[in-house]
């Protein structure tokens, strides 16, 4: 069933551009963590700093994300979508350029937290435009086809990354943000419609707002659905904040080969994508949930298997178990969104802005606390991704014990 925010002319016209730009939006995360990856070693030469230090270059950006990621989806219920997204991006071209002029380290990581806390705008309000305009299975093809769009972005950017350093200096990489930040914000301002209409926006009050997000805080089923994801998702992204380890040390390769590691896993997304994408409507939801978080299981205990080989650090095997996991991640991860929205029709931003703000939380703390403990091997690194693909299977079989097998209760907290 088809949104009546539009009418079904419009929805027909706008069926193959919606998930193209939504897609670039969700893209800018990706973009902004991977894109720089080949540049390290050069930043690092230039600033005089070492790969540890380098790494904050990641976590400093997921955190200010994170921080900020509670604002950004009840801005948009009060403001409606396109404003918060157009407002966002174009502080994260600013940003861009900032860090293209950055000194040093310090003054970079400076210009890496405001991209962090803009990023959002476009990245968390573009995947509650997809609820606003579709229902049910539509609702769950649309998220399938935008991630699969998506999931190119973390194999493409590192490439591309490499590809401008062999054009220019490091700097060369934040103008080409910049230029992607500035081209969505054009299509986003002239295609993209207003999916959020004033009759059916919260008020912009200080207390409204920040009802909103603790109405989706006290809710119970709301953490153990989030947690199921997002663990699920960090056993996935450990390796992708780890990458610069993980594929110039551990695996010793170079600053150009980030796509031996980038395309099996992104591969698996798509992978992932398509299977949510043709299961919609087909498969029941929480099916569909429960076979997807235990594949991705049952390939992390692969990927240890495969750490203990004499081979571990060799291709194809260093490589085999996240794809593997990023296959029953990207199939899980549609249905698990929509199962979040759908627990607050009247305040979806407040929703996914607080599932976003405990998975990029998580994600920072892994690139910056856990992956230095954790990658002084294949090996230790396949075991800490397995204990959190482990965790994220524990909440979702909690949340099923609870509430039975359908994984979209029936609203329960109404908006402030």
């Amino acid at each position: 069933m088809t949104s009546p925010v539009l009418s079904r002319a419009a929805e027909r016209r706008l069926l193959w551009l919606v998930p193209v730009i939504l897609a670039g939006l969700s893209m800018l995360g990706p973009f902004s963590i991977d894109t720089p990856f080949p540049a390290f070693q050069e930043m690092g030469r230039d600033f005089a700093v070492d790969s540890a230090e380098m790494q904050l270059v990641v976590s400093t950006y997921l955190l200010a994300f994170g921080l900020m990621s509670p604002f950004h989806g009840p801005l948009s219920d009060a403001l409606g979508r396109k404003p918060v997204i157009v407002g966002g991006v174009a502080v994260y071209v600013a940003s861009s350029i900032g860090c293209a002029f950055a000194p040093g380290l310090g003054s970079l990581l400076v210009f890496r937290v405001l991209q962090g806390l803009s990023a959002g705008g476009g990245v968390i309000v573009s995947r509650t435009v997809v609820r606003d305009m579709y229902d049910g299975a539509q609702a769950q093809r649309m998220m399938s086809r935008i991630m699969l769009i998506f999931g190119l972005a973390p194999a493409v950017a590192p490439i591309i990354g490499g590809l401008l350093l062999q054009v220019g200096p490091w700097p060369v990489v934040f103008w080409f943000m910049a230029g992607i930040g500035l081209l969505l914000v054009t299509v986003v301002a002239v295609a993209l419609p207003e999916t959020h209409p004033p009759d059916q926006r919260t008020p912009l009050r200080v207390g409204a707002l920040v009802g909103s997000m603790l109405a989706v805080t006290r809710h119970l089923p709301f953490h153990r659905v989030a947690w199921a994801a997002a663990l699920g998702f960090a056993g996935q992204f450990l390796y992708i904040g780890a990458a610069p380890i993980f594929v110039v040390e551990l695996l010793g390769l170079g600053e150009l080969d980030f796509w031996v590691f980038f395309v099996p896993m992104i591969g698996g997304v798509t992978l992932g994508a398509l299977v949510s994408g043709r299961a919609a409507g087909r498969v029941a939801p929480s099916t569909l949930i429960t076979a997807a978080i235990v594949f991705s299981v049952l390939g992390a205990l692969v990927n240890v298997g495969l750490a203990t080989l004499p081979t571990a650090a060799d291709l194809p095997w260093a490589v085999v178990g996240p794809a593997l996991i990023a296959v029953g991640t990207a199939a899980a991860y549609p249905s698990l969104q929509l199962a979040l929205l759908d627990m607050f029709p009247a305040s979806r931003g407040a929703a996914v802005s607080m599932f976003t703000f405990f998975t990029l939380l998580l994600n920072g703390v892994a690139a910056s606390a856990l992956a230095p403990l954790v990658t002084g091997s294949v090996l230790t690194l396949a075991l800490a991704s397995t204990v959190m693909v482990a965790a994220g299977l524990g909440f979702w079989v909690w949340h099923l014990a609870v509430t039975g097998p359908d994984p979209r209760p029936r609203p329960t907290v109404r908006n402030p």
